[in-house]
């Protein structure tokens, strides 16, 4: 019995290990497919281990592991833009087009 915690503790430091190593990668859906594959095997690993080799608890490790991989690692995916405000167009009764900038004020387009 003693061993069989052991197994599970040096699973579960040996996941908590690689999940927190920054996965270099050169954009967001890189950084998902990285953290699916390390959640994915990290999970297998820790449901063999919980399971006693059952092949169910691998797959449901290996399963619950990628998801949480791939939503970990795409939480920190951000959009960046050159600049957080897009003016709209709007028309005024005549059909002219205008913008609002971002401190409120109506500008027409030339």
């Amino acid at each position: 019995m003693i061993i069989t915690h052991g197994k599970a503790c040096v699973l579960a430091a040996l996941i908590a290990a690689v999940a927190t190593t920054s996965a270099e990668a050169a954009n967001c859906q890189g950084r998902r497919d990285t953290g699916t594959a390390v959640g994915a095997i990290g999970g297998g690993l820790l449901g063999n281990g919980l399971s006693h080799g059952s092949a169910g608890g691998t797959i449901a490790g290996a399963v619950i592991g990628g998801v949480a991989g791939n939503v970990i690692q795409g939480s920190n995916c951000r959009e960046t833009r050159t600049s957080q405000y897009v003016p709209r167009r709007h028309y005024d009764s005549h059909g002219v087009a205008y913008y609002y900038d971002r401190y409120g004020h109506r500008h027409y387009y030339r």
